[in-house]
């Protein structure tokens, strides 16, 4: 019923209100027994002072102030407009323009009924009163406003030709009828009124207080069909003894600007209510929830299967596109009630939306329009109204609402299913980019949590990492793209896989950031734009041998670290510029931790936030570390609950913990050989004598043969003193280092040529090979799997 309310009433009065008008009901002695409020503005007496006085109390028995009324003389029943001189009740004369209408013939024993309306206003308007004489003149004959009079017990007694041409029958066949009985299905929807005819008009009688523009909805007695609108106002009727003898009551038919006025309300909320998300699904709800029940009984919404998953709408080549129900809704569902799960349906030949479906076009039914949603080109799917009650057909200005409400529909179907396109690539780009999941470490336990800010599109420009290297090291990385989205996520993705590249060159962390920095300058040259330009970036390397870390960082904060004693700290590294910006040399920082520490490298967006600065957020970072025995999954979760417990801020939050291991004398043996030809032999008998202690026989061919070329080519392109190195872990590491900075090379060696083969060779056998720098020169490596059957490395630090 509130849709009712939304019409403003005082745009639908007729030109004969009441609320404008002073009217004044007379009996057939002259005596006053109706004053309306409009004559009580306009003359200054209170009902209770002129309700049972004489006409003349106010409108004394002069003779006309010389102005003629105009137009011709009244019909039997009626008087012409007149210029007469009221009397105000401080006093004042007043020139009104006044006209009568006599409702009934005397008679005996009729007195104290009523026999006549006068209708008076200011001279000042006598222009609109003469402009509007056939109407004012013509009150019983003329009006478009309906006038009856009920007696007190809600009879109706007399009545206008408006108020007749809407009952549609003879006076005489309704006279004496109560209100009720002329209208058994209609009601008020004012709010704050009784609903019924009745229960108005007695409360108009018993309180004396006139109600003005109610709007009753109902059918006309004589034409059962479509409901009107009207407006309606009553008040009480007094005789000369001030008893209640009825009520007046004029109405106004406003259904076709209520009509209006409701299809605009609709779109209003159409506009609102509309695409306030970018989901299909809840779109398709939204517009159901619009038009049901102010349009429609039920409405259906049908979305062709891909479009749901973001693709382009097009021709299939003559065969209907497969259809999805998204939503429907039914003027008999509770408000709460519980929307249905998607679910494909088909259509039989012949059928509305079958038509529809494949013209193109609207098809309307007997109560049933289907119409295609459309956004510039093939069609997205259908609507389908249906109405269940009268009137049940749609009439032409009801069509054109049913085109704009699809038209506004389908725009925002349209731009969802563009973000569904762009959502479904973001997932695919995240997937791709970032690690979904990071294989176990010898060097370090890990947990990692990772929150962009674009929750929508499930993919920002933060990202972190955790990278293998030679030796049992394991290189940790993080970084923070300006921005968020797509772009930020594709440079997120190309610097990624940059680091990665470079960690596999075994470059020191300086080095590696100064490279990135280079490829990244180089990017900006090419465009100005490159979101690249001013990402921050922590590189470390941990190796479980020496429990050294070695850190560098590019703009970027520096990571806190928790000794098992519980010590917290951030190592004071030098901060470097951001990358891209040049002009500045990186350095690193190496710090020996002892085995169980505790890192935690994390951008920005998880400890600084719109109401928290970054200090804050590193206090209570540091808090929830401190109590590091905890499991790190655990650790991450508590430190998110603290840090951001409403979700996802404005910016992307990464966060990576490692607790360090250290391998133990079991696993690492390693021993210092002169560079001289004998140490050949030497560093093949070492080799073999720790492989029997390891139960490893299988692999002494491979690694005699290993240690051969590499101690060889040491001693043959290097100086200084030779290190020969075995680990056992995952896998069984041969390394040798020496003072070098050249890197043997691969290369198929001539038949004629006596050398340049043994490395080839060795790069055959083993499963990986490779070469690290140092401060102190180079060393080489392979990796060998363990035989099927070999029970495994022991746990990290046995």
């Amino acid at each position: 019923m509130n849709a009712w309310n939304a019409v403003e009433s005082a745009e639908f009065r007729g030109p004969l209100d009441v609320t404008r008008a002073a009217t004044a009901v007379l009996d057939a002695h002259d005596v006053v027994i109706g004053w309306s409020p409009a004559a009580r503005q306009l003359l200054g007496y209170p009902p209770e002072e002129v309700l049972g006085r004489p006409l003349r109390t106010f409108l004394p028995a002069a003779e006309a102030s010389g102005r003629a009324g105009a137009g011709r003389p009244p019909e039997a029943s009626l008087s012409g407009i007149e210029v007469r001189t009221a009397r105000h009740r401080d006093g004042r004369l007043l020139e009104v323009a006044l006209t009568t209408c006599r409702l009934s013939i005397p008679e005996p024993g009729t007195e104290g009924l009523p026999a006549r309306i006068v209708v008076a206003a200011p001279l000042a308007e006598q222009q609109l009163w003469e402009s509007q004489q056939a109407m004012l003149g013509g009150l019983a004959t003329q009006s478009p406003v309906g006038l009856g009079i009920y007696d007190t017990d809600l009879r109706l007694t007399w009545a206008n030709a408006a108020f007749i041409r809407e009952i549609g029958l003879p006076l005489k066949d309704f006279l004496g009828v109560r209100a009720e009985a002329l209208y058994p299905d209609g009601e008020f929807v004012t709010e704050g009124y009784p609903r019924t005819l009745d229960g108005v008009m007695q409360q108009v009688l018993d309180t004396g207080e006139p109600v003005l523009d109610l709007h009753f909805v109902g059918q006309q007695p004589s034409e059962p069909g479509p409901e009107h609108v009207w407006s309606c106002s009553y008040y009480r009727l007094l005789d000369a003894r001030g008893q209640v003898i009825g009520v007046c009551e004029d109405a106004f038919d406003i259904t076709d600007r209520y009509q209006a006025q409701r299809r605009l309300n609709l779109l209003v909320a159409a506009g609102r209510r509309i695409g306030t998300t970018l989901d299909m699904t809840v779109t398709a709800r939204e517009m159901t929830e619009v038009a049901v029940p102010d349009f429609a009984s039920l409405v259906a919404v049908d979305l062709v299967e891909s479009v749901l998953a973001g693709e382009e709408p097009g021709p299939r080549d003559g065969v209907l596109p497969t259809l999805v129900r998204v939503a429907t809704r039914s003027a008999g569902d509770p408000p709460d009630a519980s929307p249905h799960e998607p679910y494909r349906l088909a259509y039989p030949p012949g059928s509305l939306p079958y038509r529809s479906l494949s013209s193109g076009g609207m098809v309307r039914g007997e109560s049933t329009m289907v119409v295609p949603l459309r956004a510039g080109g093939a069609a997205m799917g259908l609507v389908t109204f249906t109405r269940e009650e009268e009137p049940a057909f749609f009439d032409k200005g009801e069509i054109a609402l049913a085109d704009e409400l699809v038209t506004r529909t389908a725009v925002s179907l349209d731009n969802a299913r563009r973000f569904a396109r762009e959502h479904t690539a973001a997932l695919t780009l995240q997937r791709n980019l970032l690690p979904q999941h990071l294989p176990e470490q010898s060097a370090v336990d890990l947990a990692y949590r990772y929150l962009p800010s674009d929750d929508r599109a499930g993919v920002g420009g933060d990202w972190f990492d955790v990278i293998g290297l030679s030796g049992t090291r394991v290189g940790l990385v993080v970084g923070d793209v300006v921005g968020h989205g797509l772009e930020a996520a594709a440079t997120m993705g190309r610097l990624r896989t940059t680091v990665r590249a470079l960690a596999q060159l075994d470059l020191s962390p300086d080095e590696l950031l100064s490279r990135l920095d280079d490829l990244v300058g180089q990017s900006a040259d090419a465009g100005p734009d490159d979101v690249a330009t001013g990402v921050t970036c922590l590189y470390a390397v941990y190796d479980p041998v020496s429990r050294r870390c070695t850190m560098a960082r590019a703009g970027h904060l520096p990571p806190a670290v928790v000794e098992p004693g519980g010590g917290l700290s951030f190592p004071e590294l030098p901060a470097g510029p951001p990358l891209g910006l040049g002009g500045l040399p990186f350095e690193s920082l190496e710090i020996e931790l002892p085995v169980g520490s505790l890192i935690a490298l994390f951008t920005n967006g998880l400890v600084e936030t719109r109401d928290r600065d970054v200090e804050r957020g590193l206090q209570t970072l540091g808090r929830v570390l401190t109590d590091h025995d905890r499991p790190l999954d655990e650790l991450c979760d508590r430190a998110l609950a603290e840090l951001l417990p409403d979700g996802p801020g404005t910016d992307d939050s990464a966060l990576l913990l490692v607790r360090t291991r250290e391998l133990g004398v079991r696993q690492v043996t390693a021993w210092e050989l002169p560079a001289e030809p004998a140490a050949v032999g030497r560093a093949r008998e070492l080799a073999t004598r720790q492989l029997r202690e390891w139960g490893l026989p299988e692999l002494t061919y491979t690694t005699e043969l290993a240690v051969s070329e590499l101690v060889t080519n040491a001693i043959r392109h290097a100086s200084g003193p030779l290190h020969l190195r075995l680990l056992r872990d995952r896998t069984l590491l041969t390394e040798v280092s020496d003072t070098g900075h050249t890197s043997p090379h691969l290369r198929h060696a001539a038949s004629d040529d006596e050398g340049g083969r043994g490395l080839f060779i060795v790069a055959q056998l083993v499963q990986r090979w490779g070469t690290r720098y140092t401060p102190y020169g180079k060393t080489i490596w392979t990796e060998q799997a363990f035989p099927p059957d070999y029970p495994g490395a022991p746990r990290t630090g046995d």
